[in-house]
């Protein structure tokens, strides 16, 4: 059966989804540490402790998801009925967590967030699993797989922070008893239900509008081991012995962790070094939107012109040194003032460059994870997406475990002290602020991206692999047609 070109609707559809995932890192990553730390009052040692435990969870349930959707048999393909199946329960528990119990001690509600949090993220990793492990179904060739990856963190990029940019601007909006809105707790409720009917809707579109590419993706033709836990060890076991799904591994798990550190503390800078005011910072979240318009076009690129795996590196460690010099410069005193005419739109034109190169290394890398597959295949004879891709989930999830666990590492070494007025901030506690976060996170980009020295799939081995595949499923449809024949009954 010949295989159509993917549709405009298709590829669209596809991307949309990605909203769902950057709704819910906006929120986890960004705000869920300043809503229970300075809004509630909670230690943000409890609460990144929390969400970090989370991770135990994700370690399970990941690897285990993308197991079952590999193994999965149904008229529907094996990604669809987890893409589906995961539209309400994700948003439920979405909502769930901005609804704390009354009453709660600290501890409480530290296990309240551990539990709501792992729910959460369960349900989010049913649909992030399978529709990621689509891409290398969707297409075998290695420059579409980047430009599908661009269109899908595009509309991530959307996702995250044109929820963070509209609900800046509408739902955290200064007031009298409040001048920085993104204090204020009224404004969370609209924010949960916003988000949750968000979710909702961008899987169901993902769902949806591919549902047409069903019969042309690769599916199950065996049950095999099935799922059980020794296959499944088995399956897992297998994918780390692939060097360049470790390199990936490796660098993801890092690069992850930073930007979950960047997530859970923009906030705490823009409020409180910066100064900003809610609008400000609800601008300012805009530079994010074009970095991602500027890195969809430009990653495949940069991938044809250096290769996927240098573009990863020069564009996380050029970023990273790009996006932490305002920090740098202003606690050397050598940056805007809070009040200048000239910060926004330094902070603005900063943002937007480091954001693109930023974007640029995470779309090639999850490029290279799709080429990984072939590369798994021709070694086992395993076509396990699923697999590879829930190692990817899980290196998301690190954004708001690990990440969040860094950022209240930070915030504990330095002493930032909960519910505190910006005027009582004093230079002190931002220079300790700075001075604790800046190493943490050049040290996890810098180290994460020098990991990527040991991927070692080129374009040139990339088709290599698929050209192999293909003899192998040629010889193998021959070998059933002979055996067809020579098996039929005499006339």
């Amino acid at each position: 059966m010949d295989t159509p070109p993917i549709t405009r609707t298709q590829r669209l559809s596809y991307g949309f989804g990605a909203v769902a995932n950057g709704i819910k890192n906006a929120a986890f990553s960004t705000y869920l540490l300043l809503f229970y730390n300075q809004v509630l009052g909670v230690p943000a040692g409890i609460v990144s402790g929390a969400i970090a435990l989370t991770l135990l969870v994700d370690a399970v349930a990941d690897p285990f998801i993308g197991r079952w959707s590999d193994l999965t048999r149904s008229r529907i393909g094996r990604r669809h009925p987890f893409i589906l199946g995961s539209a309400l329960p994700t948003a439920f528990f979405f909502v769930l967590a901005w609804f704390p119990p009354s009453g709660l001690t600290d501890m409480q509600m530290g296990v309240w967030i551990f539990a709501i949090a792992s729910l959460t993220r369960m349900s989010i990793s049913a649909f992030e699993i399978p529709s990621s492990a689509m891409n290398p179904e969707m297409t075998d060739d290695y420059s579409a797989r980047t430009k599908l990856f661009g269109l899908r963190y595009w509309f991530g990029y959307a996702g995250t922070f044109g929820f963070a940019a509209f609900s800046l601007a509408v739902f955290f909006v200064a007031t009298p008893e409040f001048e920085r809105g993104q204090l204020n707790p009224e404004g969370y409720v609209k924010f949960a239900w916003l988000g949750g009917a968000l979710i909702f809707l961008a899987i169901l579109v993902c769902g949806i509008g591919t549902l047409s590419r069903v019969p042309y993706l690769r599916q199950r033709d065996e049950l095999g081991e099935g799922a059980t836990p020794p296959s499944h060890l088995k399956e897992m076991f297998s994918a780390f012995r692939n060097r360049g799904f470790l390199s990936i591994f490796g660098f993801g798990v890092l690069k992850y962790t930073a930007i979950g550190l960047y997530a859970a503390t923009t906030l705490y800078f823009g409020t409180y070094v910066f100064k900003l005011q809610a609008d400000q910072l609800a601008l300012l979240t805009f530079d994010s939107l074009v970095a991602a318009t500027l890195a969809a076009p430009l990653a495949p690129k940069f991938s044809a012109w250096l290769g996927k795996r240098k573009t990863s590196m020069i564009m996380a460690i050029g970023g990273i040194t790009l996006g932490l010099s305002p920090l740098i410069l202003t606690y050397f005193d050598l940056f805007f003032r809070p009040g200048d005419t000239l910060l926004l739109p330094a902070l603005f034109l900063i943002g937007a460059v480091y954001g693109a190169m930023i974007a640029i290394s995470l779309i090639n890398t999850s490029s290279m994870l799709a080429d990984v597959v072939e590369d798994h295949a021709v070694r086992t004879g395993q076509h396990t997406a699923g697999v590879f891709f829930a190692a990817s989930s899980f290196m998301q999830q690190c954004s708001t475990g690990f990440g969040i666990l860094a950022a209240g590492l930070v915030l504990e070494l330095s002493q930032f002290p909960e519910q505190v007025e910006v005027s009582q901030v004093t230079a002190a506690m931002e220079d300790s602020l700075l001075i604790h976060y800046i190493p943490m996170s050049a040290g996890l980009w810098i180290l994460g991206a020098l990991i990527l020295l040991f991927y070692p799939i080129t374009e040139a081995g990339h088709r290599e692999n698929v050209e192999r595949l293909r003899a192998r499923e040629a010889e193998a449809r021959e070998q059933t047609i002979r055996d067809g024949a020579f098996g039929s009954p005499a006339r």
